[in-house]
């Protein structure tokens, strides 16, 4: 399986029971007459109990229509975005190469999102509303860890306003999940439509970066939706549509997009400051992840946690006096630093693996915030305050 990067109605019928039709007694002799039939009373018809108001932002619209009015409401806040990259050849000639993605507006200043590898490493970029509405962007700021990038461009065409955001959080498996973007670069403003298939997914997209509380659909994406909106019937925003699960690099039916509240609480930072500062203690994957047969074998107090061989220089975590590994030993084929602290805990929250620790660090905390660590050193259980730092720049 390989991880690309994306660069039914239902009627419901009620049956009709045919009972069973009473035998009708035929008379041979004469009828006898019947009395007159009374003039019938007109009853009045009870008056109808009108419907509420819809929820907000929704319709009593068929199914179909509120397809095609979420589509005529999203699609011209939708763009192609074109890039230019210059590669060097064999000879170090210089080589231009072009790439394709979506992406959508984000507010009235003329701020797009878009995913960063959409625009990783271009020279140029230049934002499509349509066939003759080309606009020169520039990059305003990217943050390569959540593949988030943020661009701009001088004015907005008429008529074209920001995308409404949904909550994320707020998320269920079936609802609908509709997709905008530019398949291919050339098929400008497809629609498909499917439902959300899971939540909270993790996603390894390279050796650095992971995503994670990732949407998945059955919205058919493919190589040029990167950046497109995932939209809710109502037409808000729910997600960033960026990679998708294919044996071929084609849709199978496995779509992911980052959620909209991550791109909330990051895009508003790269607007003002350029850049996303992640959270960073300074000891993450500088250890071995326990499990009960390694704990025994280590001779150590506790049966889950982190084994901290070596940190970061005036890392928040050196800081702080976390103690690192002061022997090895040599156990089957492996070397093991030991005799540093066992990271149990982070703010009460237990650590089994150091993806643990990324997860909480990344989606629980910020920069400058102070978080308990409980570890365990000399076989006594102690706790430590650490002021979270920023992790040095990393090129990706």
């Amino acid at each position: 399986m390989v991880l690309a990067v994306a660069c039914g109605l239902g009627l419901v019928g009620g049956a009709v029971v045919a009972g069973r039709v009473p035998a009708v007694q035929m008379l041979l002799a004469t009828p006898t007459p019947l009395p007159p039939t009374p003039a019938p009373t007109a009853t009045p018809f009870p008056t109808p109990t009108p419907l509420p108001p819809p929820p907000s932002g929704q319709s009593y619209l068929d199914p179909e229509q509120r397809l095609i009015q979420l589509y005529r409401d999203a699609s011209p806040a939708v763009v192609n975005i074109n890039t230019q990259i210059l590669r060097r050849d064999f000879f170090f000639g210089i080589i231009p190469e072009s790439g394709s993605g979506s992406g959508f507006v984000w507010d009235e200043a003329g701020h797009i999102l878009t995913n960063y590898h959409v625009i990783e490493g271009a020279q140029t970029i230049e934002v499509s509303f349509g066939d003759d509405l080309v606009f020169p962007a520039e990059v305003v700021g990217s943050d390569p860890p959540n593949d988030l990038a943020v661009l701009r461009v001088e004015q907005l065409p008429p008529g074209v306003s920001p995308l409404p955001l949904g909550d994320s959080d707020a998320l269920q498996v079936g609802q609908t999940a509709v997709s905008i973007g530019n398949p291919f670069g050339q098929f400008q403003r497809t629609l498909t439509a499917g439902v959300i298939s899971a939540l909270n997914r993790t996603i390894q997209l390279d050796e650095e970066r992971v995503l994670r509380g990732v949407i998945q659909t059955d919205a058919d994406i493919n190589r040029g939706n990167s950046g497109g909106p995932l939209l809710d019937s109502s037409g808000r925003v729910i997600g960033i549509t960026t990679a998708i699960f294919s044996p071929t690099g084609a849709n199978a039916g496995v779509g992911l997009a980052i959620p909209i509240n991550k791109a909330k609480r990051v895009v508003p930072v790269l607007i003002q400051e350029g850049r996303y500062r992640h959270p960073w203690l300074g000891i993450e994957h500088l250890g071995y992840a326990l499990n009960s047969t390694l704990a025994r074998v280590l001779d150590l107090p506790v049966d889950h946690g982190l084994l901290i061989a070596r940190v970061y220089r005036n890392s928040p975590a050196q800081r702080a006096g976390i103690r690192t590994a002061t022997r090895e030993v040599i156990i089957g084929n492996r070397r093991f630093l030991i005799g540093g602290d066992v990271l149990t805990a982070i703010d009460g929250v237990p650590l089994k693996t150091w993806e643990d620790l990324d997860a909480y660090l990344q989606e629980e905390t910020e920069v400058g915030q102070t978080v308990t660590l409980e570890i365990v050193r000399d076989g006594r259980p102690m706790s430590l305050q650490v002021e979270v730092g920023e992790e040095p720049t990393r090129s990706f």
